[in-house]
Order: C-alpha cells, then structure tokens, then sequence
C-alpha cells in the first residue's frame, strides 16, 4: 500500500482528530507517540516551520524519521516553508505519507502537488486565512487534501478565526470535491463541533490535548463534540 493510499484511509475515521506534535514533549517521543497511539488517534500531524514563511523555527527531515520509526500511524506533514519543492523527495523518504504545501509559497502549486503524487504521497494544500479560497479552486483536482487555516501559522495557542468555517462550507458544497478537508488552529472543545459541522473531515488539535493531564480523555471528547456535530 502506498503512503498516499494510507493517508486516504483516514476518511473512513472522519472526523478525525489529529493530534499536532509541536507541543508534545520532545524529550519523551516514544511514550507521548504510545500515548496518542492509546488515546485512539488515527494519524499525526507534524509542522515545520523554516523561519521564513512563518516567524518560527520548529523541526525537520531528522524528526519526521524518528517519527516514522515510532508508529505505523499515517504522518500528516505541513510544509510551512519557502519553496518547499526541493525538500519533497526528502520528506517523502523520511516517512511522510502526506505532504501539505502553501499556495502563497510556491509558484505553481500544479507543479509541486504533482510532484508529491509521484513520490507516492498523498498532496496537500493549505491557504492561510486572509487567503481568499479562489487562490487554491485552481488546484482542487490534483490534491487529496485542502488545509483550511484558522489561525496564521507560525505559533499555537492562538485564537480560531471564523473565516474559515466559510471556507470549509463553501468547500464541502463543491459536488465533484474529492479531497479531505482539515482545519489547523484554534481547534479546542469550543470549536471542534462547528468545524466538523462546517466539512471537516480531519481535525488539527494542539493545545487541547498536549496541554491536558489526559490524553485518552480530550481526544475522546473532542471526537464525541465533532462527530455529534455533522
């Protein structure tokens, strides 16, 4: 099976959260991996950050293969990167099963999402939330997943911003739209219902697990709140 075949199984657990580990403990990955694997998840989501499309540094290629090594789990990797083209290979061989590029970052985004449906990879594109959705309707066809940003990337804990509810209705109307939906950012108890309510089909929580004392509770309760929602 390959990785993009993988990655498309997740629409069988929708909606689904997906835990994003740029606030796990980095000190103890196995056991926080195993305890997401407990808590019933269903893939991970990593952010690399290169410090220039977004005001942030996090982790690269060396942490995508530890996770890989980790878990059997689909990885799930946003590209928050400046021309992130000459690095999907590498990521793709590091474990990645789906690769998310920026529409603002790249040239030509047909180009790029084509790329990563030859490695295997399923393709994915993201548009921040000033980004009006016509940026990314190009594309639709040639992805397998469309990242609805609700926060500008860069930082957690920041606050949802309602514009993209309108940008996951307005996607989920689209008849013909094979592609997963997901949102990132903001994503909590408050907000998990609407957005599942809205189309999502994957669900970018951060906050609302790592920063609790349990796990297996909060992805259990933030599954409950989305599928209860649709």
């Amino acid at each position: 099976m390959s990785a993009r075949e993988r990655f498309s199984e997740l629409r069988a657990s929708a909606p689904a959260i997906l835990p994003s580990l740029l606030l796990c403990d980095f000190g103890r990955l196995a056991d926080e991996v195993a305890a997401l694997e407990a808590a019933g998840v269903k893939a991970l989501h990593l952010d690399v950050m290169d410090g220039h499309f977004v005001p942030n540094l996090s982790y690269g290629l060396p942490l995508v293969e530890t996770f890989r090594r980790l878990t059997r789990m689909p990885l799930d990797v946003h590209l928050m990167m400046d021309n992130p083209v000459p690095f999907l290979r590498s990521f793709s061989e590091a474990g990645a099963d789906g690769l998310t590029i920026h529409v603002e970052a790249v040239p030509d985004a047909s180009d790029a999402l084509g790329q990563i449906r030859d490695l295997g990879a399923a393709a994915g594109i993201a548009l921040n939330p000033p980004t009006p959705l016509a940026e990314v309707e190009p594309f639709l066809d040639a992805c397998d997943l469309v990242l609805v940003m609700s926060v500008m990337p860069g930082f957690g804990g920041q606050s949802f911003q309602p514009v993209a509810l309108e940008k996951l209705q307005a996607l989920r109307q689209r008849p013909n739209l094979k592609a997963l939906l997901e949102v990132d950012g903001g994503v909590n108890a408050d907000t998990a219902g609407q957005c599942a309510r809205a189309g999502a089909d994957l669900l970018v929580v951060g906050s609302a697990i790592f920063r609790t004392d349990d796990y297996t509770q909060s992805v259990a309760q933030l599954t409950q709140l989305a599928t209860s929602a649709q």
